[in-house]
């Protein structure tokens, strides 16, 4: 083969399964094995909840949820990490209800669009995250929510549970009907509404766990916000289909992550590339017993190799390396256990085997030769189904052949391992010629004073782009940005050295770990 392009291994097909299913599986399964351990950054660890006592919940919530609605309508759920956030998710799951999940740092002007958007019949609402008025901005939003029949109170969770008349049953639900609508994090404009199905919710988290070879009853810290498909599809349904222990986190603190992994005997680690830092950075870090620590795993944003390689002298594990979207439910890409270092630090691996995976050009489509760069491209049965009432959006992501177009670029060796080498609308042209962020990246990362880097294009008259780096120093560095800059010079070519080096107390992100570059565009234009 000369194209960038695999096709889906024979034997590796979807399971006809709902989410649903997953969960009732499991409490047959292991009724007495701890599912859920819940923490908190304040109190420490404050409940845990078999199988049992997990399905009893759901049931519970979905029979109150189902006297109120009917199956397919749209209810959304506005709330940080907390149990009563799963219990939602599987009773609306079970209740045949379209969750649309809401992120929680979302503030009037961000959520009224959101709201407006996935028209609901419904919501379940914190009174507040983390000193965000979230119950008092649903009340203010209330006027331009016609839709809008029920507001319930999240913090009533005993009340709630306890209305459901007993008379009320639980419908047939199908593995192709719609689960959730997740509003993609928008690092480059504004968020969209992924459909996504109970096929896929439940079959491509189990696939990816099954590649990361734990085997039975994993201990995972969950740590990421529950709202994007890390947390509630990959951290949530991954250890439930083996039977596992899912350590929820009501919100990422390093010190807590360290105790954690070291009371509950945690084999599994997920986290985007700045919590691993932060973990690295604390002081906590030398001290705790991190012995039962198996495989850690990172995504969602570029991971730097000497990070890869970094943990995994440090921890003695495997560390593995994802990259996926909202829109395939999570996983496309990751790397295994059993690959080779450098296959680890420099690649994503491979497509999961029930996918076609190719690289296209991004102007004609056509597939590209090995090693040429283009656009990441993947078909299989477990796409979202659209975005919601965005005909035009849905088309330009999944084409008419069934192609999801990831908008992020790469390469694909001989063996079928990608590289990843940044996103499409990313690429900085200058002068005529292709930059690719990640690349600068990568080399700017390399150099012992810098934390956290992000490269973006900014306008240049003579240029057209020209090269911008913000860089967040190690503490008590005094790097010079002309040593940043010969640093880079000494490994790539001129034209790929930042013009502009920021230095930077902080990198925006977005609640999935992402860093928001069109932010950063506005804090540079501001400051011209």
């Amino acid at each position: 083969m000369t194209l960038s392009y695999v096709q889906a291994i024979s034997g590796e097909a979807l399971l006809d399964s709902t989410v649903g299913d997953i969960l009732q599986q499991a409490a047959r399964c292991s009724p007495d094995h701890t599912a859920l351990v819940f923490a908190t950054a304040h109190d420490g660890v404050v409940g845990r909840w078999t199988y049992a006592e997990f399905q009893a919940e759901a049931e519970a919530a979905a029979r109150a949820l189902r006297a109120r609605f009917e199956p397919g309508e749209r209810v959304a759920i506005w709330a940080s990490n907390r149990p009563e956030w799963l219990f939602v998710q599987f009773g609306a799951a079970l209740a045949g209800l379209v969750l649309v999940t809401l992120n929680p740092a979302y503030r009037l002007f961000e959520a009224g669009p959101v709201l407006r958007r996935a028209r609901l019949a419904g919501i379940v609402v914190a009174r507040e995250s983390r000193g965000n008025p979230l119950r008092e901005m649903v009340d203010a939003l209330l006027p331009d929510l016609p839709g809008l029949r029920e507001v319930i109170d999240l913090d009533d969770w005993a009340g709630f549970v306890a209305s459901a008349p007993a008379s009320v049953t639980l419908p047939m639900v199908a593995p192709a009907d719609p689960v959730q609508i997740q509003f993609t994090s928008g690092t480059t404009g504004t968020p969209k509404g992924a459909v996504l199905t109970h096929r896929g919710m439940s079959n491509v988290p189990r696939i990816a766990m099954e590649h990361f070879e734990l085997g039975l009853a994993p201990v995972w810290i969950n740590a990421m916000p529950m709202f994007h498909v890390g947390g509630c599809g990959l951290s949530t349904i991954g250890p439930m289909a083996s039977l596992g222990t899912q350590v929820l986190l009501d919100r990422f603190d390093p010190a807590l992550v360290l105790q954690l992994v070291e009371s509950e005997g945690a084999t599994f680690l997920g986290g985007v590339p700045t919590m691993l830092i932060g973990l690295l950075e604390h002081p906590d870090f030398a001290t705790r017993d991190l012995s039962s620590l198996k495989v850690v795993l990172s995504g969602g944003a570029a991971v730097a190799p000497d990070l890869v390689e970094h943990i995994e002298r440090e921890l003695g594990v495997r560390f593995l390396v994802a990259f996926g979207q909202t829109e395939a439910h999570g996983h496309v890409c990751q790397t295994r256990p059993d690959d080779s270092p450098e296959d680890k630090a420099r690649t994503i691996g491979r497509p999961l085997p029930f996918m076609e995976f190719r690289v296209a050009d991004p102007a004609t489509g056509v597939t590209v030769e090995r090693e040429v760069v283009g656009e990441l491209c993947a078909r299989h049965g477990a796409l979202m189904i659209g975005y919601f009432d965005d005909v035009e959006a849905t088309s330009g992501a999944i084409d008419e052949d069934g192609w999801l177009h990831t908008g992020d670029l790469g390469t694909m060796d001989e063996r079928g391992y990608v590289h990843f080498t940044g996103r499409l609308k990313e690429v900085i042209v200058r002068g005529g010629e292709n930059i690719h962020p990640r690349e600068i990246e990568d080399v700017l990362f390399m150099h012992p004073d810098v934390a956290e880097v992000a490269v973006v294009g900014v306008p240049d008259e003579r240029w057209g782009e020209q090269v911008a780096a913000f860089v967040r120093l190690n503490s008590r560095s005094d790097t010079s940005p002309d040593e940043l800059r010969l640093h880079v010079r000494s490994m790539l070519a001129p034209q790929k050295v930042p013009d502009s080096i920021i230095f930077v107390d902080s990198l925006p992100l977005n609640a999935s770990g992402k860093v928001q570059k069109f932010v950063l565009l506005d804090q540079w234009a501001g400051e011209r």
